[in-house]
């Protein structure tokens, strides 16, 4: 089989800090990422810079999350699918780049999904593009070690469930997802990361 992401792939992502600052840009100009630029996915994308913010001042791994990333010895990419108006993104993205940046082998890096399609189509969700989708590279070879994503368990089955049955109007259920991210505060993001790297071995 192909390997689907590679070198120009790597070349043509971004740091974190420059996918922040490109966000900013854009909504100054009243835009998100992407080819869909709806008064809603604006709005939703302002909302998720404030979030993004917000972790960005107050999250802080634990420390067992740091003590497992820490033993991570070779190079690895992580490598993220994302878009600046994705409210799951927003919620896990900060997180998993202070997760990253525990250990100078890691090189988290961001590809936009409308971008790159080719590497979203070899990572889908129950056949859906559903971001974020963090993958993880050896960063000699590209192989993928693992990926995670797009949300924790609770809450992708909180997805699930909605999806199945909705019990109201899905402006509501996006409301309590929200209020689920903010109760957890990171914790089941950092334990199915510290599981990964954990069956990595």
């Amino acid at each position: 089989m192909t390997q689907v992401i590679q070198e120009e792939h790597i070349a043509q992502a971004m740091s974190y800090a420059a996918y922040r600052q490109l966000i900013t840009q854009l909504l100054a100009e009243n835009k998100t990422t992407g080819t869909n630029q709806e008064e809603s996915l604006v709005m939703y994308a302002k909302l998720n810079n404030q979030r993004m913010n917000r972790l960005d001042k107050t999250f802080t791994p634990t420390t067992a999350t740091v003590e497992k990333v820490k033993e991570i010895t070779e190079n690895q990419i992580w490598l993220v699918l994302t878009e600046g108006w994705c409210g799951d993104a927003a919620q896990s993205v900060p997180i998993l780049n202070k997760i990253a940046q525990a250990n100078a082998k890691i090189d988290l890096k961001i590809l936009l999904r409308d971008e790159h399609l080719d590497v979203m189509d070899a990572f889908l969700t129950n056949g859906g593009r559903s971001i974020p989708k963090l993958i993880c590279l050896q960063a000699a070879t590209l192989e993928v070690l693992w990926d995670w994503g797009p949300r924790p368990a609770v809450a992708q089955k909180m997805v699930m469930d909605y999806k199945a049955s909705p019990t109201g109007p899905y402006e509501a259920f996006v409301e309590t997802i929200h209020m689920w991210y903010t109760k957890d505060k990171g914790a089941n993001i950092q334990q199915e990361i510290i599981e990964k790297i954990d069956r990595q071995k």
